[in-house]
């Protein structure tokens, strides 16, 4: 049958009558493997890691966080002062200088660990207070922001994990609902979220800390909230009350967009709930945004609490702030200035090198940049 059909004149057909087949040999198992182009099976976060790592002001920037977070942590199990310590004769010395009791001692055949900033006025170790007011700022950070950022991967698998802070989670559902439902719904509740936008976060703060200085301060007596003070307290209120505006608003945004595509009018042909098509189907999409508005909130609340800390408002003493040793330091700026520069210096390194990596993270997660 095939040998009475006639190919159709300037068909690009090949006849095969014209070839012997014995010419035609198989390909072997290495020529297969040649012609196989496969591209290595990645994912968001596989990515997106991938592009952050040839960033190198955003990699270098995570070198100087991680030493410091180690010379956070470690210092205090080395330096044999505490910062509350106060050492008797030692007022006001300069880097690596000693007193003379302590000179008499050295002098003695004993080994003394050296005051790497000096002391303050009341004779106090100033580079374990600056460590511990460093701690206390970056805590604050991930209080904020950096403890909700380990948790969004659980929000996108089998479950939604209630672990979150308020910050997050209250964002993300309150725009994630605002921005899927649309119409009446949406424009109530953007509503308040204009009003909430329009109270001043601190004359909140300072109101909470009258408020609830006479109320928790016998409750938490006693506590390890009681070394960070009823301000602190109040400070991570406000930021569970107002804070999450913002996200809840570029949340909103970004549903908006993506409730548009078709694989949401398809979820919602086979019956998906709404709750479902959010988590599974909306987030997802939203984690770029959701990534990089956390990471830059760190530098945020770091600023707010070393403000606050600054204008009396942060953590209550002995407990150092870098804020409050800023402000302690203006006192004697003449005739110490190194007291101010050096918590000063630690708060621009911490805020720069978050700030740096937040961009990074913004260039390596967000699709848009992507080239």
């Amino acid at each position: 049958m095939k040998d009475n059909m006639k190919r159709a004149p300037f068909s690009t057909q090949i006849d095969l009558s014209k070839f012997d087949m014995k010419d035609f040999a198989k390909a072997s198992d290495e020529e297969k493997r040649q012609q196989e182009v496969m591209g290595e099976s990645t994912t968001f976060f596989k990515d997106g890691l991938k592009r952050l790592r040839k960033n190198p002001l955003a990699m270098g920037s995570i070198i100087v966080l991680v030493l410091l977070i180690l010379v956070i942590l470690l210092a205090p199990k080395i330096v044999p002062y505490g910062y509350a310590d106060i050492v008797k004769g030692a007022q006001n010395l300069g880097p690596f200088q000693y007193s003379d009791a302590e000179q008499a001692q050295i002098d003695a055949g004993e080994k003394l660990f050296p005051h790497i900033f000096g002391t303050d006025e009341l004779g106090r170790d100033y580079f374990i207070r600056v460590v511990y007011g460093a701690r206390v700022s970056l805590g604050v950070g991930v209080f904020a922001s950096l403890y909700p950022l380990l948790q969004v991967p659980k929000m996108c698998g089998n479950s939604f994990s209630p672990a979150s802070l308020l910050v997050l989670i209250i964002g993300i559902i309150y725009g994630s609902v605002s921005g899927f439902c649309g119409g009446k719904v949406d424009m109530v509740m953007m509503r308040i979220v204009d009003i909430i936008y329009s109270l001043p976060d601190m004359l909140l703060i300072i109101l909470l800390a009258v408020v609830l200085n006479e109320v928790l301060t016998p409750v938490i007596k006693g506590t390890v909230l009681s070394k960070l003070g009823v301000n602190m307290i109040a400070l991570f209120i406000v930021f569970g009350l107002l804070y999450w505006v913002g996200m809840a608003r570029l949340i909103r945004g970004q549903i908006l967009t993506i409730k548009q595509n078709e694989y949401i009018l398809a979820a919602k042909c086979i019956g998906t709930s709404s709750a479902r098509t959010i988590r599974k189907h909306i987030l997802p999409n939203c984690l770029s945004v959701i990534i990089i508005t956390t990471a830059l909130q760190i530098p945020s609340a770091i600023f707010t609490e070393s403000y606050l800390s600054f204008i009396g408002l942060g953590v209550s003493a002995p407990m150092p702030s870098l804020g409050s040793l800023a402000n302690t330091a203006r006192g004697g700026l003449q005739s110490y200035p190194l007291r101010l520069i050096f918590p000063a210096l630690t708060i621009c390194i911490i805020v720069l090198t978050l700030n740096l990596i937040g961009d990074g993270l913004r260039d390596a997660f967000d699709p848009k940049l992507s080239k």
